[in-house]
């Protein structure tokens, strides 16, 4: 008994397959169809549409849209419809869905409503190391800005104004000898308050006028709206005393009594200022035996001035000792590098690495100059600590600090001690490249390092460059 299956499928094929089976087994077998439909050879179009003489109008990128229907029993689209009878059914398009669909054409997304703007968040704020340091804007500059100063009475705008002051100042330089200083400050006694003109003072101590000074605190006497008045006091003090006309009281425990702070210090610092140092440290030895306190300040411009006596060290170490029982130290940095200076010269060593340690752990942005280090390295190679010191230069050279010629020197110097060739000359040409010229000490030092390492040749080219500078140098 044979069976046959013939397998049928939905879409035209040119071959129906037949299955057979039989008691031996199945047979397959394949017929092909009679419906084969016969390649025709396509027309050719004529010359004139093959060669056409104008170009196709571009493609239309906004084709008319239709919907698609959708069969709501069956999970499937309708695999054939007709478009006209889509268009007879009342299906209505949203504004909103025919404008997204034209967009995925027009390459716009439109946005969703209701954050027609999008907010941009803020910018991340640059690194503090980038930023230049920038102090805060006084009160006072905010105040006197031109267009509050303008409101403001005339007495507010010129009596602490040092322009204003310091031209009274050159007027009166310019009166005649036997003219009075009321010439010029008459005129102005109603606007001026107490203090004013003690900026006016001390402009005429620099023009070297004392006597004129000394005239306006007179006049200032006079007038009982600006006296008594510290300020004008001490300035003229001070520029009496550095001018040598300052006669000292034969009284002087009452006078350090009824003196106030201001002016005693004034005091010491017109005779500092005048070379009278013996006189100064008199002063300051009167004031310790009666207990008076001085700002710290004045006992380091004196150490500063003493250093240049032959007697330093019996006249400075009675003030160190008093700086170094206070329990609160106030020096700037440039008179602290002038005791360091001081110390490093009278071989007290353990002072110097005392005050720079110091200065480094005091509270603030504290950052050496250029001179505290050199003060700091010139000391330790006269301790003989060339490695100590080795590791000031590589601080300095890490807080990128602009060397100057002593800083030079004193570097060269050093590298001289360690015997480092290859660093003293690295420096050497720097040197140069910055623009100075070697003293006769660096040329003598880079000689001897050369020497030292038995390099002749460069010997001789470093002595005929310091003979064309003008150094005679012996070997």
């Amino acid at each position: 008994m044979e069976t046959s299956l013939c397998y049928a499928f939905s879409y035209p094929i040119s071959t129906t397959t037949h299955i057979t089976k039989s008691p031996r087994g199945l047979t397959v077998s394949a017929s092909r169809s009679d419906t084969k439909k016969h390649h025709t050879r396509k027309p050719q179009p004529t010359k004139n549409l093959r060669h056409r003489r104008r170009t196709e109008p571009p493609p239309d990128f906004h084709p008319i849209l239709h919907p698609v229907p959708f069969d709501s029993d069956s999970d499937t689209l309708h695999s054939e419809y007709d478009v006209s009878d889509s268009c007879d059914e009342n299906l209505v398009w949203e504004s909103d869905e025919i404008e997204t669909i034209s967009s995925l054409f027009q390459g716009r997304v439109p946005q969703k409503p209701g954050k027609p703007n999008r907010e941009r968040p803020l910018p991340l704020p640059l690194p503090h190391k980038i930023q230049p340091l920038r102090f805060p804007t006084p009160k006072n500059l905010i105040k006197n800005h031109p267009s509050c100063s303008s409101r403001q009475p005339v007495s507010n705008q010129i009596y602490k104004n040092p322009t204003f002051l310091i031209t009274l100042a050159r007027e009166i330089r310019t009166l005649n000898p036997e003219d009075n200083v009321s010439v010029v400050l008459d005129p102005w006694a109603r606007f001026l308050r107490k203090g004013s003109l003690s900026l006016t003072v001390r402009e005429l101590g620099h023009m070297g006028l004392p006597n004129r000074a000394l005239h306006v605190f007179c006049w200032v006497q006079n007038q009982p709206h600006l006296f008594p008045d510290d300020r004008i006091l001490a300035s003229t003090v001070e520029i009496l005393a550095r001018a040598h006309e300052l006669k000292m009281p034969f009284e002087m425990d009452k006078f350090i009594m009824l003196a106030s702070k201001n002016v005693y210090e004034a005091m010491v610092k017109g005779f500092i200022k005048g070379g009278n140092s013996r006189l100064a440290w008199k002063l300051l030895s009167v004031a310790t035996e009666g207990k008076r306190m001085l700002d710290s300040g004045v006992y380091a411009k004196l150490i500063s001035q003493l250093g240049k006596d032959p007697d330093r060290r019996m006249l400075v170490l009675p003030l160190l000792e008093e700086l170094a029982e206070r329990e609160e130290l106030v020096l700037t940095q440039q008179d602290c590098t002038s005791v360091m200076k001081v110390c490093s010269k009278m071989g007290r060593f353990e002072i110097v690495e005392a005050l720079y340690d110091w200065f480094k752990n005091r509270s603030g942005n504290n950052i050496p100059s250029v001179v505290m280090y050199t003060t700091v390295i010139h000391s330790r190679c006269l301790e003989s600590k060339y490695r100590d010191a080795m590791a000031v230069v590589w601080e300095m050279e890490d807080s990128n600090c602009v060397l100057d010629l002593p800083a030079y020197r004193v570097l060269i110097k050093l590298f001289v001690g360690l015997n480092d060739v290859s660093r003293a000359a690295r420096y050497f040409s720097k040197l140069k490249e910055s623009g100075f010229r070697p003293s006769y000490g660096i040329y003598r030092d880079m000689i001897g390092v050369y020497t030292e390492s038995g390099r002749l040749a460069k010997c001789k080219e470093i002595r005929h460059e310091a003979e064309m500078a003008g150094f005679k140098l012996e070997m």
